[in-house]
Protein backbone atom coordinates (compact mmCIF):
# COMPACT_ATOMS: atom_id res chain seq x y z
CA UNK A 1 0.00 0.00 0.00
CA UNK A 2 3.04 2.18 0.85
CA UNK A 3 4.31 1.81 -2.39
CA UNK A 4 0.71 2.00 -4.26
CA UNK A 5 0.96 5.56 -2.34
CA UNK A 6 4.03 6.51 -3.47
CA UNK A 7 3.31 5.24 -7.09
CA UNK A 8 0.22 7.49 -7.23
CA UNK A 9 2.15 10.47 -6.36
CA UNK A 10 4.63 10.19 -9.01
CA UNK A 11 1.96 9.97 -10.96
CA UNK A 12 0.31 12.59 -10.34
CA UNK A 13 3.50 14.88 -10.90
CA UNK A 14 4.01 12.88 -14.03
CA UNK A 15 0.86 13.59 -15.52
CA UNK A 16 1.19 17.65 -14.69
CA UNK A 17 4.40 17.85 -16.25
CA UNK A 18 3.51 16.05 -19.47
CA UNK A 19 0.62 17.56 -20.07
CA UNK A 20 2.14 21.25 -19.93
CA UNK A 21 4.78 19.95 -23.00
CA UNK A 22 1.70 18.64 -24.67
CA UNK A 23 -0.46 22.11 -24.85
CA UNK A 24 0.85 25.91 -25.89
CA UNK A 25 2.74 26.58 -22.34
CA UNK A 26 1.29 30.21 -22.77
CA UNK A 27 -1.97 29.22 -21.45
CA UNK A 28 0.01 27.94 -18.48
CA UNK A 29 1.02 29.51 -14.80
CA UNK A 30 3.33 27.71 -13.58
CA UNK A 31 5.50 27.95 -10.14
CA UNK A 32 6.46 27.15 -6.83
CA UNK A 33 7.80 28.16 -3.40
CA UNK A 34 10.81 26.28 -1.83
CA UNK A 35 11.92 27.13 2.00
CA UNK A 36 13.57 25.76 5.03
CA UNK A 37 13.52 27.51 8.76
CA UNK A 38 15.28 27.54 11.87
CA UNK A 39 15.50 28.38 15.58
CA UNK A 40 17.12 27.38 18.53
CA UNK A 41 16.91 28.37 22.15
CA UNK A 42 19.78 28.07 24.12
CA UNK A 43 20.13 28.19 27.76
CA UNK A 44 23.36 28.82 30.50
CA UNK A 45 22.53 29.26 33.89
CA UNK A 46 18.72 30.91 33.20
CA UNK A 47 16.86 31.59 36.48
CA UNK A 48 13.98 31.36 34.32
CA UNK A 49 14.08 27.68 33.82
CA UNK A 50 13.72 26.13 30.16
CA UNK A 51 15.06 23.71 28.13
CA UNK A 52 17.71 24.08 25.32
CA UNK A 53 15.75 23.40 21.87
CA UNK A 54 16.35 23.46 18.10
CA UNK A 55 13.81 23.11 15.19
CA UNK A 56 13.62 23.18 11.49
CA UNK A 57 11.14 22.90 8.75
CA UNK A 58 10.89 22.66 5.28
CA UNK A 59 8.40 23.26 2.69
CA UNK A 60 7.90 22.77 -0.91
CA UNK A 61 5.04 24.28 -2.78
CA UNK A 62 4.43 23.34 -6.53
CA UNK A 63 1.33 24.88 -8.77
CA UNK A 64 0.74 24.58 -12.28
CA UNK A 65 -2.57 26.13 -13.73
CA UNK A 66 -4.28 26.32 -17.17
CA UNK A 67 -6.55 28.45 -18.15
CA UNK A 68 -7.96 28.77 -22.60
CA UNK A 69 -11.13 30.09 -23.29
CA UNK A 70 -13.79 28.14 -21.17
CA UNK A 71 -11.41 26.36 -19.80
CA UNK A 72 -9.65 26.28 -16.29
CA UNK A 73 -7.82 23.74 -14.68
CA UNK A 74 -5.80 23.97 -11.48
CA UNK A 75 -2.99 21.62 -9.91
CA UNK A 76 -1.20 22.43 -6.82
CA UNK A 77 1.43 19.50 -4.82
CA UNK A 78 2.15 21.02 -1.23
CA UNK A 79 4.55 19.17 0.85
CA UNK A 80 6.37 19.98 4.37
CA UNK A 81 8.44 17.80 6.91
CA UNK A 82 9.41 19.70 10.48
CA UNK A 83 11.74 18.37 13.12
CA UNK A 84 12.30 19.41 16.84
CA UNK A 85 14.50 18.74 19.80
CA UNK A 86 14.07 19.91 23.08
CA UNK A 87 16.18 19.35 26.07
CA UNK A 88 16.96 15.63 26.21
CA UNK A 89 13.88 14.42 24.80
CA UNK A 90 14.53 12.51 21.35
CA UNK A 91 14.06 14.41 18.05
CA UNK A 92 10.33 14.35 17.22
CA UNK A 93 8.38 15.58 14.16
CA UNK A 94 6.77 19.22 14.68
CA UNK A 95 4.52 19.06 11.45
CA UNK A 96 4.35 16.59 8.21
CA UNK A 97 2.40 17.14 5.51
CA UNK A 98 1.51 15.38 1.89
CA UNK A 99 -1.01 16.72 -0.18
CA UNK A 100 -2.26 16.93 -3.97
CA UNK A 101 -4.89 19.01 -5.41
CA UNK A 102 -6.71 18.98 -8.59
CA UNK A 103 -9.77 21.20 -9.94
CA UNK A 104 -11.32 21.54 -13.30
CA UNK A 105 -13.79 23.80 -13.95
CA UNK A 106 -15.69 24.37 -17.49
CA UNK A 107 -16.70 28.19 -17.60
CA UNK A 108 -21.03 28.11 -17.28
CA UNK A 109 -21.03 32.03 -17.55
CA UNK A 110 -20.06 35.03 -15.26
CA UNK A 111 -18.25 33.83 -12.89
CA UNK A 112 -19.36 30.13 -12.45
CA UNK A 113 -17.58 27.07 -13.30
CA UNK A 114 -19.28 23.61 -13.97
CA UNK A 115 -16.22 21.77 -11.83
CA UNK A 116 -14.97 18.68 -10.85
CA UNK A 117 -12.19 18.17 -8.12
CA UNK A 118 -9.65 15.50 -6.53
CA UNK A 119 -7.82 16.05 -3.73
CA UNK A 120 -5.51 13.32 -1.79
CA UNK A 121 -3.98 14.63 2.28
CA UNK A 122 -1.67 12.21 4.05
CA UNK A 123 1.69 12.30 5.71
CA UNK A 124 5.56 11.00 5.30
CA UNK A 125 6.18 9.43 9.09
CA UNK A 126 4.65 8.29 12.11
CA UNK A 127 3.21 10.35 14.49
CA UNK A 128 2.92 9.74 18.45
CA UNK A 129 1.49 11.30 21.28
CA UNK A 130 4.56 11.50 23.84
CA UNK A 131 4.88 10.27 27.53
CA UNK A 132 6.53 12.56 29.78
CA UNK A 133 6.30 9.38 32.63
CA UNK A 134 9.27 6.96 32.28
CA UNK A 135 8.58 3.65 31.50
CA UNK A 136 5.63 4.65 30.00
CA UNK A 137 5.45 3.90 25.78
CA UNK A 138 4.57 6.25 23.60
CA UNK A 139 1.34 5.94 21.75
CA UNK A 140 1.15 5.81 17.79
CA UNK A 141 -1.35 7.91 16.61
CA UNK A 142 -0.64 8.25 12.51
CA UNK A 143 1.01 6.44 10.00
CA UNK A 144 2.29 7.35 6.35
CA UNK A 145 -1.51 6.36 4.55
CA UNK A 146 -3.16 6.33 8.28
CA UNK A 147 -4.73 8.29 7.43
CA UNK A 148 -5.11 9.74 3.92
CA UNK A 149 -8.42 11.66 2.64
CA UNK A 150 -9.50 11.52 -0.69
CA UNK A 151 -12.33 13.62 -2.18
CA UNK A 152 -13.96 13.62 -5.33
CA UNK A 153 -17.12 15.62 -5.99
CA UNK A 154 -18.56 17.45 -8.99
CA UNK A 155 -20.44 20.70 -8.12
CA UNK A 156 -20.41 24.92 -9.27
CA UNK A 157 -17.07 26.91 -8.73
CA UNK A 158 -17.69 30.77 -8.09
CA UNK A 159 -14.58 32.81 -8.89
CA UNK A 160 -15.06 36.06 -9.14
CA UNK A 161 -11.30 36.92 -9.08
CA UNK A 162 -7.95 35.50 -9.15
CA UNK A 163 -7.92 36.20 -5.11
CA UNK A 164 -11.43 34.43 -4.19
CA UNK A 165 -13.69 31.29 -4.96
CA UNK A 166 -16.14 29.44 -3.38
CA UNK A 167 -17.00 26.02 -4.69
CA UNK A 168 -19.84 24.02 -3.82
CA UNK A 169 -20.74 20.28 -4.40
CA UNK A 170 -23.61 18.47 -3.49
CA UNK A 171 -22.37 14.90 -4.82
CA UNK A 172 -18.92 14.07 -2.82
CA UNK A 173 -17.39 10.72 -2.60
CA UNK A 174 -14.91 10.99 0.73
CA UNK A 175 -12.56 7.73 1.39
CA UNK A 176 -10.63 7.41 4.57
CA UNK A 177 -7.47 4.98 4.39
CA UNK A 178 -5.93 3.99 7.55
CA UNK A 179 -3.02 1.41 6.14
CA UNK A 180 -1.69 0.98 9.59
CA UNK A 181 -2.77 -2.40 10.98
CA UNK A 182 -2.34 -1.36 15.06
CA UNK A 183 -4.77 1.86 14.16
CA UNK A 184 -7.00 0.36 11.92
CA UNK A 185 -7.65 -2.69 14.69
CA UNK A 186 -8.45 0.49 17.01
CA UNK A 187 -11.39 1.71 14.51
CA UNK A 188 -9.13 4.82 14.17
CA UNK A 189 -10.24 7.82 12.39
CA UNK A 190 -14.00 6.82 11.68
CA UNK A 191 -13.05 3.11 10.27
CA UNK A 192 -14.52 -0.04 11.90
CA UNK A 193 -12.50 -2.10 13.77
CA UNK A 194 -10.49 -4.21 11.83
CA UNK A 195 -11.32 -2.36 8.30
CA UNK A 196 -8.58 0.14 6.23
CA UNK A 197 -11.42 1.65 4.53
CA UNK A 198 -14.16 3.85 5.25
CA UNK A 199 -15.84 5.72 2.34
CA UNK A 200 -18.98 8.80 2.68
CA UNK A 201 -21.32 9.99 0.18
CA UNK A 202 -21.93 13.73 1.26
CA UNK A 203 -22.19 17.66 0.62
CA UNK A 204 -18.76 19.43 0.08
CA UNK A 205 -17.35 22.90 0.44
CA UNK A 206 -13.92 24.57 -0.32
CA UNK A 207 -13.22 28.32 0.13
CA UNK A 208 -10.12 29.60 -0.99
CA UNK A 209 -8.53 33.20 -0.60
CA UNK A 210 -4.76 34.36 -1.79
CA UNK A 211 -4.39 38.18 -1.24
CA UNK A 212 -1.42 39.90 -0.88
CA UNK A 213 -2.78 42.13 2.45
CA UNK A 214 0.17 45.04 2.35
CA UNK A 215 3.36 45.04 0.63
CA UNK A 216 5.48 42.20 0.66
CA UNK A 217 2.56 40.82 2.83
CA UNK A 218 0.67 37.62 1.24
CA UNK A 219 -2.47 36.20 2.67
CA UNK A 220 -3.19 32.16 1.99
CA UNK A 221 -6.27 30.81 3.13
CA UNK A 222 -8.66 27.79 2.49
CA UNK A 223 -11.89 26.60 4.19
CA UNK A 224 -12.66 22.89 3.58
CA UNK A 225 -16.43 21.73 5.07
CA UNK A 226 -18.01 18.39 4.43
CA UNK A 227 -21.13 16.47 5.78
CA UNK A 228 -22.10 13.43 4.91
CA UNK A 229 -25.66 12.07 3.62
CA UNK A 230 -25.86 9.65 6.68
CA UNK A 231 -26.83 9.36 10.28
CA UNK A 232 -24.69 12.32 11.27
CA UNK A 233 -25.71 14.30 8.48
CA UNK A 234 -25.09 17.95 9.74
CA UNK A 235 -22.08 17.03 11.53
CA UNK A 236 -19.69 19.08 9.51
CA UNK A 237 -16.20 18.25 9.30
CA UNK A 238 -13.94 21.00 9.45
CA UNK A 239 -10.60 21.81 8.26
CA UNK A 240 -9.17 25.42 7.94
CA UNK A 241 -5.49 26.46 7.21
CA UNK A 242 -4.37 29.85 7.47
CA UNK A 243 -0.34 31.27 6.21
CA UNK A 244 0.66 34.20 6.68
CA UNK A 245 4.04 35.49 4.27
CA UNK A 246 6.24 37.95 4.65
CA UNK A 247 8.91 39.12 2.94
CA UNK A 248 11.98 40.17 4.40
CA UNK A 249 14.39 40.93 1.20
CA UNK A 250 14.55 38.42 -1.75
CA UNK A 251 15.52 34.95 0.09
CA UNK A 252 14.25 36.10 4.15
CA UNK A 253 10.88 35.38 5.08
CA UNK A 254 8.75 34.90 8.41
CA UNK A 255 5.67 32.80 8.63
CA UNK A 256 3.08 32.28 10.78
CA UNK A 257 1.07 28.77 9.96
CA UNK A 258 -1.62 27.92 11.33
CA UNK A 259 -4.38 24.83 10.83
CA UNK A 260 -7.72 24.05 12.51
CA UNK A 261 -9.46 20.65 12.25
CA UNK A 262 -12.48 19.26 13.56
CA UNK A 263 -13.74 15.60 12.70
CA UNK A 264 -16.57 13.69 14.58
CA UNK A 265 -15.17 10.27 13.49
CA UNK A 266 -11.75 10.73 14.92
CA UNK A 267 -10.72 11.03 18.24
CA UNK A 268 -8.17 11.89 20.48
CA UNK A 269 -6.10 9.59 22.56
CA UNK A 270 -4.01 10.84 25.65
CA UNK A 271 -0.69 9.13 26.51
CA UNK A 272 -2.43 6.39 28.29
CA UNK A 273 -4.02 4.94 25.00
CA UNK A 274 -7.67 6.17 26.32
CA UNK A 275 -10.09 7.25 24.32
CA UNK A 276 -10.96 11.23 24.90
CA UNK A 277 -13.74 11.39 21.91
CA UNK A 278 -13.47 14.15 19.07
CA UNK A 279 -11.81 17.34 20.11
CA UNK A 280 -11.12 20.56 18.07
CA UNK A 281 -7.41 19.81 16.54
CA UNK A 282 -5.27 23.56 16.65
CA UNK A 283 -1.57 23.96 15.55
CA UNK A 284 0.49 26.70 14.94
CA UNK A 285 4.01 27.18 13.82
CA UNK A 286 5.92 30.58 13.61
CA UNK A 287 8.90 31.04 11.79
CA UNK A 288 11.88 32.70 10.26
CA UNK A 289 14.22 31.48 7.34
CA UNK A 290 15.17 30.98 4.01
CA UNK A 291 12.47 31.07 0.68
CA UNK A 292 13.02 30.48 -2.85
CA UNK A 293 9.86 31.97 -4.99
CA UNK A 294 9.90 30.86 -9.01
Amino acid sequence: MKKLGLTFIAAMICFVAISQEKQDTSYWKKGGLISISFSQTSLTNWSGGGDNAISTNSQLNLFANYNKGKNSWENKLNLEYGLVKQGDEGVRKSIDKLEYFTKYGYKNGGHWFYTALFDFKTQFAKGYNYSSEEGVDDVKISNFLAPAYMNLSVGMDYKPSDVFSAYISPVTGKMTVVNDDDLSDKGAFGVDPGDKFRSEFGAYSKLSLNKDIMENVNLKSTLDLFTGYSDSFGNIDVTWEVLLNMKINSFLTATVNTSLVYDDDIDYYDVEGNNRGPRIQFKEIVGVGLAYKF
